[in-house]
């Protein structure tokens, strides 16, 4: 087992961080205990489980297999994790929007944690759509107990090739979900079987394509862009968990997120963890 450990540009508000990741943890993929965290991944290609232990100082990582390459996989983490970001700077510009200041005081230093594999988020995304966080965890759990990659004594959630040969029909069987999102996440595995299709390509590109999936509107693309890419400036101007928190329409909720520019992601963030993850 290789271990290493990572700063995170303080303020780093751990606690939040582990919220976020309990909220949307896929069984047999991924597990949390107390202040650690559990999961099947791939580093520079090599299939681990990395188990991660948190606090305001940044965390412990631990791979087992070990990683030989412990800067690339050091270099992953932070990304991962958002732990260069100046959050500081952020919640001071943030603060500036009385809804907001009361959040920012009470959770700084919140992070725009993405998902580990640009496949994964775009799936997890599709299988998330109008259903409740167990339901998706419910139905991806299936996947990756049909497709999953066994490491130790977790599964890989199903990689993009995996996936395309399987038709909707067989997905939708396994999984459970509907129809049409059976076919909206077959698409999708088909699209990124060849490697990522969002990766180093500017937001509003990003944006642009996506819905010409089928199955994927604005609202999939929007939170795409906030949790493959990490884009900082993306509101989801649609999304019922920011709409309700701001107790606005959705024309009304993007003419208030204006003012939150170039940060709109991480008041995003922040709607999202006071009213759904702490």
């Amino acid at each position: 087992m290789s271990d290493i450990h990572i700063d995170a540009r303080a303020p780093f508000h751990h606690t939040a961080a582990l919220a976020l990741l309990a909220a949307h943890a896929i069984p047999g993929t991924e597990e949390i205990d107390g202040t650690s965290y559990r999961r099947a991944i791939a580093v520079e290609g090599r299939q681990t489980v990395v188990t991660l232990l948190l606090s305001n100082r940044g965390m412990t990582a631990s791979f087992d297999p070990p990683i030989s390459d412990l800067e690339a996989a050091a270099a992953m983490v932070r990304a991962w994790f958002d732990l260069d970001t100046d959050t500081a700077a952020i919640d001071v510009t943030l603060s500036q929007d009385p809804r907001l200041a009361r959040l920012v005081r009470h959770q700084p230093g919140l992070r725009l944690i993405r998902y580990p594999d640009e496949f994964e988020a775009a799936a997890a995304t599709v299988i998330g759509q109008q259903v409740s966080l167990a339901a998706a965890r419910t139905f991806a759990s299936r996947l990756v107990t049909a497709y999953g990659h066994k490491i130790k004594d977790l599964r890989a959630f199903p990689d993009a090739t995996t996936l395309a040969r399987r038709g909707a029909d067989e997905i939708q069987k396994c999984a459970g979900l509907t129809r049409a999102r059976a076919r909206t996440l077959h698409e999708v595995a088909v699209r990124w079987a060849d490697g990522p299709l969002l990766q180093g390509l500017p937001a509003h590109e990003a944006r642009h394509a996506l819905p010409g999936i089928p199955g994927i509107g604005p609202w999939t693309a929007d939170y795409l862009l906030v949790r493959a890419l990490q884009h900082p400036d993306t509101f989801v101007p649609d999304d019922l968990v920011a709409r309700r928190a701001l107790g606005l329409e959705q024309k009304a909720a993007a003419e208030r997120s204006k003012a939150w520019a170039p940060y709109r992601s991480y008041a995003l963030l922040h709607l999202w963890t006071d009213a759904a993850y702490l």
